[in-house]
This record gives C-alpha cells, sequence and structure tokens, in this order.
C-alpha cells in the first residue's frame, strides 16, 4: 500500500495535540470545503484532510498508524512484522486492503477489524460521520433543517465497503456558533451485527452575512449616521434578524460609538439572545446642492468648535 504522512496533510507535527489537530482540522476544511473553495484540487484536497482526521483524531487510530512508522508521501510499504498481532488485525489479510484510508477506515473501537473479520456474530458500533455545515445567520437565529450530502462506506455481503451517496437530514437547533461541533446520535453508519448505528459530526461554518457581523451570541452591524444626526441626535430605524426596530442617537455622538440593544443578536443554548451592537459611522454628503454648501459654510463660520486643537 501507498504511504500517506497524515501529519504533513494536516500541517501539524507528529507530538500535537489533540485540540491542534481539530483546530488545523477546522481551519483547513474551511478552505478546501468544494462548496467554497476556488482551488482547482479542493475536493481531492477536502477528501484527503477528512481522512487525515478521521485517523488523528481518534486516539485507538492514531497509536496504530503512529506504529506504522515514517515512509516518504506515496512510497509503497507494508506494517511492521507484528503490526496487526498488536491491533488484532487477522493474520494474512494486510494484501487484501488497497489503500491506508481503506486500512483505518476498517479499524473499529479497541482495534479490531471492521471488515471481512466483522462478521463473526459479535455487534460493533458503525462508523462515525464528520461533516461541515454551511449556515446562514438567519438559519442560526430561526433553527433549521439541513440536507447533507454524503458518501458513507457500506458493508456489502462478502465483507467488503464500497461507498455510496447518501443524504441525511438533520435539525441543527438555535443557537449554533461558528466553528462549533455539534454531536448529533445515531445519524452516522450502520452498525454491524445488531450493533448500534454511528453519530454524525457537524462542523457550523456560518456564511458570511451582507449586514451582520456574528462575535459567537453577539451581532456587530455598521451604521450610518449623518453629520447633524451624530451632533443633534435622532431616532432611525436599524434591521435585525427580527425586524426592523427604532434605536436612538443621542446628541453629541462620535464615530466608532457603540450603540448597545439588548438581546437582539442570536440565541443561547440556555435561552435568551446575545446583543446587536450598532458601531456609528458618520458619513457626509458627496454631492450637495448650492444652498447645503451655503449653510454648511454659515456653519464654518459660525463655529468655534477646533478638532485639532489638541494638536498645538
Amino acid at each position: 500500500m501507498k504511504y500517506k504522512d497524515y501529519y504533513q496533510i494536516l500541517g501539524v507535527p507528529r507530538d500535537a495535540s489533540q485540540d491542534d489537530v481539530k483546530k488545523a482540522y477546522r481551519k483547513l476544511a474551511r478552505k478546501y470545503h468544494p462548496d467554497v473553495s476556488k482551488e482547482k484540487d479542493a475536493e481531492e484536497r477536502f477528501k484527503e484532510i477528512n481522512e487525515a482526521h478521521q485517523t488523528l483524531s481518534e486516539p485507538e487510530k492514531r497509536a496504530a498508524y503512529d506504529q506504522l512508522g515514517r515512509y516518504r508521501p506515496g512510497e509503497e510499504f507494508r506494517p511492521p512484522p507484528g503490526w496487526e498481532h498488536q491491533f488484532r488485525f487477522e493474520e494474512g489479510n494486510l494484501d487484501d486492503f488497497l489503500d491506508l484510508s481503506e486500512l483505518f477506515e476498517r479499524f473499529g473501537a479497541g482495534g479490531q477489524r471492521r471488515g471481512r473479520g466483522a462478521q463473526r456474530g459479535f455487534a460493533m458500533p458503525g462508523q462515525d460521520y464528520e461533516v461541515t455545515a454551511h449556515l446562514t445567520l438567519e438559519e442560526v437565529y430561526h433553527g433549521a433543517e439541513v440536507s447533507l450530502e454524503l458518501l458513507a462506506p457500506e458493508l456489502t455481503a462478502d465483507g467488503a465497503f464500497r461507498r455510496v451517496p447518501k443524504t441525511v437530514r438533520v435539525r441543527v437547533p438555535k443557537g449554533a456558533t461558528d466553528g462549533q461541533r455539534l454531536r448529533v446520535p445515531g445519524k452516522g453508519g450502520p452498525g454491524v451485527n445488531g450493533g448500534p448505528p454511528g453519530d454524525l459530526y457537524l462542523n457550523i461554518v456560518l456564511r458570511p452575512h451582507p449586514l451582520f457581523k456574528a462575535s459567537v451570541h453577539d451581532l456587530y452591524l455598521e451604521l450610518p449616521v449623518t453629520p447633524w444626526e451624530a451632533v443633534l441626535g435622532a431616532e432611525i430605524e436599524v434591521p435585525t434578524l427580527a425586524g426592523r426596530v427604532k434605536v436612538t442617537v443621542r446628541p453629541g455622538s462620535r464615530a466608532g460609538q457603540k450603540l448597545r440593544l439588548a438581546g437582539r443578536g442570536l440565541p443561547t443554548p440556555k435561552g435568551g439572545h446575545g446583543d446587536l451592537y450598532c458601531v456609528l459611522q458618520i458619513v457626509t454628503p458627496t454631492a450637495l446642492s448650492e444652498r447645503e454648501k451655503q449653510l454648511y459654510q454659515e456653519l464654518g463660520q459660525l463655529s468655534t468648535f477646533n478638532p485639532r486643537g489638541h494638536l498645538g
């Protein structure tokens, strides 16, 4: 079989912690996900990234992988002598494996095979799936049912594995956050010999929104105001994910000042909502009538305000 350096694929050292492995996977998965990436080899890279993560994220599989030793990527190799006995693979069956990914795909809990030897009467849990779910802020705010297309491994009658398309519909609850990993029990692969199904893990990625930026459960909105609204104060309407509301701009407001709208952010798992912060942006008019220019000139002559007084 050909060797694949899973650590190199994820860009982490061999002594990386499980948390570092997870962070590296999430970063690369967002970059190369076929739905968002413009890279020519995005789909193939995404498959490699998932394959590497599925092995290195499980301690038993990672320990077995590390015991294989180090080789050059793409180099033909065989596991070291006694490796199959240490991890309880059936003797003489390693030649049946097509590649490294299938080898670890058949590696079950406790180091037992999920291949031809799995049909011996003992129950085995199904495989866990891990996918990335791209959600809009509206879907996170209201909750959503998403449809996920998977290429799931399926055990055939003769004990081999094949990948088949599978559609999974999952209800994502309100309050999911960017980067969150949600576990959906029982939505993974089917169990063997009466074993329970595996679980589905969703890595949540929020799509960019034209108005709002999310920070966990809080939202931020850049709110343009005119110079006279900032100076004199005003009551204006602003959008929220639940509809438009009125907000008061106090007299003498400054650019960059935040107006907090409590409870107008994203839902939280324990109930309630985060906050919405309107960040004031003072916008000057670009096209003025002659009368408007005259009024600005009069203001300039009358005003004693000097914003550069501190410069001396």
